[in-house]
């Protein structure tokens, strides 16, 4: 009798082209991989797999199976999240994060999903949206938390929040009384996201104009080495005020007042589509509803500086 593990891996191997890449997303072995897809086919007493090259293919049968598996992988799905009890939503979500959601809300995610689905693990990776958009791209991550829109095909995005661009620098530089024109801020290292990254790329372009001095650019993909140069007075910050809330309030940042504006920052949650994509959606609007609720909690503190 068919059972659902022998669909669902062999799903898999399809949409991940391996055997070993089936057998880390599943977190099980290739030998039982293996056993698995050798089982479905006796079962349905046909070839369903292509194993000549390196890449499994789906054979005729193996397309046509494809149809009916992702149908009933996804019912299934459906039914276990309608229905079923929160604790029966359990296995491991690879979820990518960009640092800025780090530094805001991120421990208030994984506490609310340890609550509401116990047992359901999360493996964090904490990375650049460059990088995590290839990663989701190649299925080694569920969800992403970037910089977006994506824009690739089967790519699904919700917004979770848009982030104000600051520039921060320590009260040790003496900008903080009054209008700083962008010559003055020139004078000074400016310190942002790392290269390849869509705010540095923004940061350089506002900043390219004839009648300004070339500026230092300096670059990090450690949020918390760009507020601690900025803090040291190392030069100034082009970062979401968000993530430096503690230090804004302590006197250790101030933001400056300037006319040179940088868009906000939109952040959204992005998975693939995929037929058990229900705990990925579910825990995409849980950090929706956690990112929206920590911009109404910041607002009214960011205005006072």
């Amino acid at each position: 009798m068919l059972d659902f593990r022998s669909i669902e891996t062999f799903l898999w191997v399809v949409k991940l082209g391996s055997f070993r890449g089936a057998a880390q997303r599943l977190n099980t072995t290739q030998p039982a991989i293996s056993q698995r897809i050798a089982q479905l086919e006796r079962e349905m007493g046909v070839k369903l797999l292509n194993r000549d090259h390196r890449v499994a293919s789906p054979t005729p049968s193996g397309r046509q199976m494809m149809v009916y598996a992702e149908k009933l992988i996804g019912l299934r799905a459906q039914m276990m999240a309608e229905i079923g009890d929160r604790s029966a939503m359990r296995g491991v979500m690879r979820l990518g994060v960009a640092e800025t959601i780090v530094h805001t809300w991120l421990p208030r995610l994984v506490k609310s999903v340890n609550e509401v689905y116990p047992n359901l693990s999360l493996e964090i990776e904490v990375d650049i949206t460059p990088n995590l958009t290839a990663r989701l791209l190649a299925q080694e991550i569920e969800l992403a938390f970037v910089v977006g829109p994506l824009s690739a095909s089967g790519v699904h995005n919700r917004v979770l929040a848009d982030y104000p661009i600051g520039f921060l620098a320590s009260p040790s530089l003496g900008l903080g009384k009054g209008p700083v024109t962008p010559a003055e801020l020139a004078r000074f290292p400016i310190i942002t996201f790392p290269r390849k990254t869509k705010p540095y790329e923004v940061v350089r372009e506002v900043f390219d104009r004839p009648e300004l001095p070339p500026i230092r650019l300096h670059a990090s993909a450690s949020l918390a080495t760009v507020i601690h140069m900025a803090v040291e007075g190392l030069g100034i910050a082009v970062i979401p005020d968000a993530i430096v809330e503690n230090e804004l309030a302590d006197g250790r940042l101030q933001l400056l007042d300037t006319d040179l504006a940088i868009a906000p920052l939109t952040f959204t949650a992005s998975w693939l589509a995929s037929p058990d994509v229900v705990a990925v959606e579910r825990v995409a609007e849980l950090a929706r509803q956690i990112a929206q609720s920590s911009l109404a909690v910041d607002a009214p503190a960011l205005a006072g500086h």
